[in-house]
């Protein structure tokens, strides 16, 4: 332990951690940029932050605060001290509605203010695109804005007071009339008057620079507004008195459809005469293809406000009317506008990735020149951005002629850099040209604070200069931002990312095979802190429950990124073995919801079981891995030998259990899941036989047996094979209802007997009836073990299996009508085209469709499975769209199952759904189970907090005629074990309903 790390821990009550983990999380914001600090203090409250400052002071230490590390210029990273004001200092201390204020900590996350707020009608104004996990300090060190700006302003408009600690321990309340002004800042403001009054631009975001024409008389010497924007360099903020904003009691959002960005941007600044909310844009590159959008190339967001959803259109349709558009869309639904919304927020992500895959990058995130010349400027942009055989898809703010753009810069070689240089400098002249700022709402940093001599003048950034000495003499606070900045190309993330592609077993197809390319997706924007789930979303069931960066996605990227940088620089120095990263990953859930609901694709449960590949590789693995990672081989020898009863009966003796619980690595809390006494498969091939024999009967006796339209092999997943085969049973009901035969899987291929007419005289198999030597499988939970080898020895083998029923027999079908004699036979199932394989577990189901062409990669075979793997609700839906389900009409509760949001996707079960009058929405979020996860020792706690969090209250919460929907097996664990409450898969549901049909005469009884 260092001198500085033994003080710190003495002086402070909050967290003090000096290890790499802490250290690894904190090198990064969301910018280009990464700083190494000594270590991280969390202050419990103001006093614990003037006690870092006075330790850090005496060992000459610089001190960074941070907020959420959302920012974009690299003003949240540091080499000193960094202050993480999010983990104790996050409250809202008080609000008054009458007075239409809130006191808060600078910790505080935005939207827990505008829960605290809506109760009252009231909220906080501004509101970036990050506003579910960026705070209230770093919205006033940076002076954020967000899309409501042209309506609220940015946040310096919306703070009254501040409670401010100096780098020398002064406690100051920044206020108006030079109320906590630091000494000798009045004299300098007065002896710089005329300077101040006419170097600034006039534009409603400009952000760059100190705000030291707030200091003027005529702007009441507001101490308070010049401290916003100053980037954690003036003193370091620890509770704020903030001003709140009545909200509208509708709202309505009108889409306005433009040829090209260029005319949205020439039509935005005529648009704010109509005062609207927002006025935001976008273009098509940035926008999903399936977005249901009014025609055009570009599209303006704009909203409006009412006290009745009524007025609120009104006021979008007089918007509509005003404007000369290609098309409209006036949208007042709140589902279709947060649908809509979420689009747009997601562009800080999106945008990190162009069209054609490539990266991008910040650093010019944020520009703002006067709306009035935003078209111009635009188009000045594109052809600076052409003369650098640069790209970028530009959007943002235009109502206050604020743009984001991030661009596809190499920033990996010397070449690129010293072009992202030669841009910079072009770029910022370009900028001021047109009466802009260089930063509009993400601050200076170290992105853009060197450039500021070209938009102020050397003599107006020696006054920044000076003010910064006045507040911190000893430049202890977030040196090298805003005055004596450091060169804008110098602590680059990149610089310490190896060269070559590291050695890895996944294909990463999308990041081009480099496993260092998908760490770097990982660009900060955090969505993945949010604290509160929102709709179907998922991702971090870990963060949440724990409330740890550690145990974020970001996090976990931060870590690899260091484990790859190794000897070069990086924190993490033992790369594959290191402990920080495998305890970082230990609460993963591999839910994947990572990998939808990241706005850049990050797929942190790939990444997990790529790093247990490396981690484990020739040692021995911790007990769960053997015991539940290669669950498929246990159950198939205890079917083999007909133990089922007895495992039974041996794990439901409490001593007994404790032991096989103790020695598998499993949770003490949990209990073993009873097998079935007969597993599925065994099930289906003889319901198979018989009903060949039946359609053979009846083609014997004269009859014209009908046969499925269509045939189908159901995967037998392990957990429908030995655990729930009811499922499958009930699957098989549903499937054979709506015309469509069910083969089991490797199984034997149906033929059809036919005379030269075409009759049926018998049906039957290709080969002897009798046990599959070997079994298909999807390889689960070798991956999400990190068993690689053995996951792609599984399904090699897998793919063995299958590989006959992969390709279509054309001619043999041609020949169909042309039999020769009752002996002509032909395979029903490649009639038209290849079958198609229904899995009923989703972790299966997404397993086979993206685990399987990723891990083998090197073999066509596996893409071509994938490409035939159909979910249930998808087969029924695919393959008989005239089928109608029984009409249930019931309300539903449940969770979408994280696998089949993240990779699947739900549509087709919601219709189906709708279709049986299946009323209600299901949560999101993860059951907390995921598979081996919840089961393993020491996650039991962090399993049930996720089950807490949306599943179990929407079950608790629902009605006696609600039926519980959980097609996932370990939803339907999680249910049982924490709740007492059976869910069950859709499957099971319908068949019900078809059963007491068939019982009023509506239907045929199942066989």
């Amino acid at each position: 332990m260092t001198g500085l790390e033994a003080e710190l821990r003495k002086a402070v009550r909050g967290d003090v951690g000096f290890d790499v983990t802490s250290r690894a999380l904190t090198t990064m914001d969301a910018s280009n940029y990464r700083r190494v600090p000594l270590g991280v203090v969390a202050p419990r409250d103001a006093d614990d932050v003037a006690a870092v400052l006075e330790v850090c002071r005496s060992h000459g230490v610089p001190v960074v605060p941070r907020g959420g590390g959302t920012s974009i210029a690299g003003q949240a990273t540091g080499t000193g001290v960094v202050l993480d004001l999010t983990r104790h200092m996050n409250r809202v201390v008080s609000l008054d509605p009458e007075a239409r204020t809130a006191v808060v900590q600078p910790g505080l996350v935005l939207d827990r203010l505008q829960d605290a707020a809506a109760p009252h009608g009231l909220r906080f104004g501004p509101d970036p695109s990050t506003h579910s996990r960026c705070t209230l300090g770093g919205m006033i060190g940076n002076n954020s804005c967000g899309s409501h700006s042209v309506a609220w302003g940015t946040t310096a408009d919306s703070v009254r007071e501040l409670d401010v600690v100096t780098a020398r321990g002064q406690r100051l309340r920044l206020g108006q009339d030079w109320a906590g002004a630091p000494a000798g800042l009045r004299e300098l403001v007065d002896g710089e008057l005329a300077r101040l009054r006419t170097g600034f631009p006039e534009l409603p975001r400009r952000i760059s620079g100190y705000a030291l024409d707030a200091l003027l008389p005529e702007h009441r010497a507001d101490v308070a507004r010049s401290f916003c924007g100053s980037e954690g360099t003036l003193g370091v903020l620890t509770e704020a008195v903030v001003r709140l904003v009545e909200a509208p009691r509708a709202r309505a959002l009108a889409v306005l459809g433009y040829v090209d960005e260029g005319a949205a941007a020439e039509a935005a600044a005529g648009l704010l005469p109509h005062h609207p909310l927002t006025v935001e844009g976008m273009a098509a590159d940035l926008v999903p293809s399936a977005a249901a959008l009014p025609r055009g190339g570009a599209w303006l967001f704009v909203e409006t406000g009412g006290t009745s959803d009524a007025e609120a259109r009104a006021r979008a349709e007089e918007i509509v009317r005003a404007a000369d558009v290609l098309d409209a869309l006036v949208v007042t639904d709140p589902a279709g506008q947060r649908a809509l919304w979420r689009i747009r927020e997601d562009a800080s992500g999106t945008a990190t990735r162009m069209p054609d895959g490539s990266e991008a990058w910040p650093g010019w995130e944020d520009c703002a020149v006067p709306p009035r010349r935003l078209g111009a400027y635009l188009r000045d942009f594109r052809r600076l951005l052409g003369s650098h055989g640069l790209r970028g898809t530009p959007y943002g703010h235009f109502g206050d002629g604020c743009i984001h753009v991030r661009i596809d810069f190499d920033l990996l070689t010397e070449a690129g850099v010293s072009r992202f240089r030669r841009f910079s400098e072009e770029l910022a002249d370009l900028v001021v040209a047109h009466g802009g700022s260089l930063s509009g709402e993400h601050g200076d940093g170290l992105a853009r604070a060197e450039l500021l001599p070209r938009m102020y003048g050397d003599d107006l950034v020696a006054l920044f200069e000076r003010a910064k000495a006045l507040w911190d003499p000893d430049d202890l606070l977030n040196p090298g931002v805003l005055v004596r900045p450091a060169p804008l190309d110098a602590n680059l993330r990149f610089s310490v990312l190896p060269r070559q592609p590291v050695d890895v077993a996944f294909g990463y197809p999308a990041d081009g095979g480099d496993f260092s390319a998908a760490v770097r997706r990982c660009v900060g924007v955090a969505k993945c802190r949010t604290t509160a789930v929102s709709g179907p979303a998922v991702m971090c069931p870990s963060f949440r429950a724990t409330g740890e960066e550690e145990h974020s996605t970001r996090g976990r990227a931060r870590l690899l990124h260091e484990m790859l940088a190794g000897e070069a620089g990086g924190l993490v120095t033992d790369g594959w073995r290191s402990p920080e990263v495998r305890d970082a990953l230990d609460l993963c859930l591999s839910c994947k919801g990572c990998r939808s609901d990241c706005p850049v694709g990050v797929d942190m449960a790939t990444y997990k079981a790529e790093f247990l590949h490396h981690h484990y590789a020739g040692r021995r693995r911790p007990a769960a891995h053997y015991s539940m990672g290669r669950l498929p081989v246990w159950l198939r020898r205890v079917d083999r030998l007909r133990l089922a009863p007895l495992v039974n009966s041996l794990a439901s003796v409490g001593p007994l259990a404790a032991v096989a619980k103790r020695l598998g690595g499993i949770a003490a809390e949990r209990r073993i899941p009873r097998l079935a006494p007969e597993t599925f498969g065994r099930w289906l091939r003889r319901r198979e036989r018989q009903r060949m024999r039946e359609w053979t009967t009846e083609a014997r006796k004269g009859g014209r047996p009908e046969l499925p339209r269509t045939m189908v092999h159901l995967w037998p997943d392990t957990f429908t094979e030995h655990l729930s085969p009811e499922v499958g049973r009930a699957a098989v009901r549903v499937l054979e209802a709506a015309g469509i035969g069910v083969l089991e899987l490797p199984g034997r291929p149906w033929k059809v007997a036919r005379t030269e007419d075409g009759e049926v005289v018998g049906v039957g198999t290709s080969a002897p009836w009798g046990r599959p030597r070997d079994r298909a499988c999807c390889g689960l939970t070798y991956v999400s073990t990190g068993q690689l080898d053995q996951a792609r020895a599984v399904l090699r083998r897998t793919l063995d299996l299958v590989e006959p029923f992969l390709l279509p027999q054309l001619d043999e079908v041609r020949g169909l009508g042309e039999a020769s004699g009752p002996d002509e036979v032909s395979r029903l199932s490649e009639v038209a085209e290849p079958p198609v394989f229904v899995v009923l577990e989703p972790s299966c189901a997404a397993a086979l469709r993206t685990d399987l062409p990723e891990l083998l990669h090197d073999d066509p075979r596996a893409a071509r499975l994938a490409a035939r793997v159909l979910t249930f609700a998808e087969a029924l839906e695919r393959l008989a769209p005239d089928w109608r389900p029984p009409a249930l009409n019931r309300p539903v509760v449940g969770q979408t199952h994280c696998h089949q949001h993240a990779v699947l996707g739900d549509a087709s079960d919601r219709r189906l759904r709708e279709a049986a009058g299946l009323t209600g929405e299901l949560t999101g979020g993860c059951c907390g189970l995921a598979g081996n996860f919840g089961f393993e020792k020491g996650h039991f706690e962090v399993s049930r907090a996720c089950a807490e969090e949306q599943l179990l209250p929407s079950v608790r919460g629902a009605s006696e005629d609600t039926v519980v929907l959980a097609d996932g097996f370990s939803c339907r664990t999680q249910l049982e074990q924490l709740a007492g409450v059976r869910g069950r898969h859709l499957a099971e549901v319908l068949a019900e309903g078809l059963d007491r049909e068939s019982q009023d005469g509506a239907v045929p009884p199942a066989p």
